[in-house]
């Protein structure tokens, strides 16, 4: 008898440890969830008006017979179904070109045309590759023809040169690149082009 008595004891310990324990977890659930509730909104970007979907972290690439042209990476973007175009916030590109060399693109605002995959970026644009780094406020990259385009001053650096002018174009295919207006530049002697 002292030993059922003994058990049963131990039982109802064990139950009210059980209780005691299971209460502590549902009101350290209940003052969670409480703090998440009087804590502020998260701020999260008003959905553009006119926008069909919105999407945060995105990725995009673009292929052509199979080979992979470029890839994309933006915060969010803001697809407009109507205009046929994506609004995206902090992208970067990387352009893939066929000696396997890449050309990286970041800015803080761009528009994916989706019908053409040509995309228009401003803000803080950067452009460069192993050797030179080219910055301006607003870029056009062309699809079609692989081509960069920009209309507003750029400047291009590189060990031993630094180039500045009114305008640019840039073709991938090529290599080659064609400042126009107010040219202006510093060419080291040590420069290999």
């Amino acid at each position: 008898m002292p030993d059922l008595k003994r058990n049963k004891e131990k039982l109802k310990l064990l139950l009210l440890a059980a209780i005691i324990i299971a209460l502590g977890i549902i009101i350290a659930a209940f003052a969670g969830y409480r703090r998440i509730l009087s804590s502020p909104e998260p701020m999260i970007s008003p959905v553009q008006e006119g926008a069909s979907i919105s999407i945060a972290n995105v990725r995009q690439t673009a292929t052509r017979n199979g080979i992979k042209e470029w890839s994309l990476d933006a915060v969010s973007v803001y697809y407009m179904n109507s205009e046929k175009q994506a609004v995206l916030q902090e992208l970067s590109v990387t352009f893939f070109l066929k000696n396997k060399k890449e050309v990286c693109l970041s800015a803080q605002k761009g528009i994916l045309k989706t019908e053409s995959n040509d995309i228009e970026v401003t803000g803080n644009v950067v452009l460069k590759d192993e050797t030179y780094r080219l910055e301006t406020e607003t870029l056009n990259y062309e699809h079609g023809r692989r081509m960069f385009s920009s209309k507003t001053r750029a400047e291009i650096t590189s060990p031993g040169l630094q180039l500045s002018a009114d305008s640019m174009s840039a073709d991938l295919n090529t290599g080659k690149t064609v400042f126009k207006g107010n040219v202006k530049g510093i060419i080291s002697e040590n420069i290999s082009l």
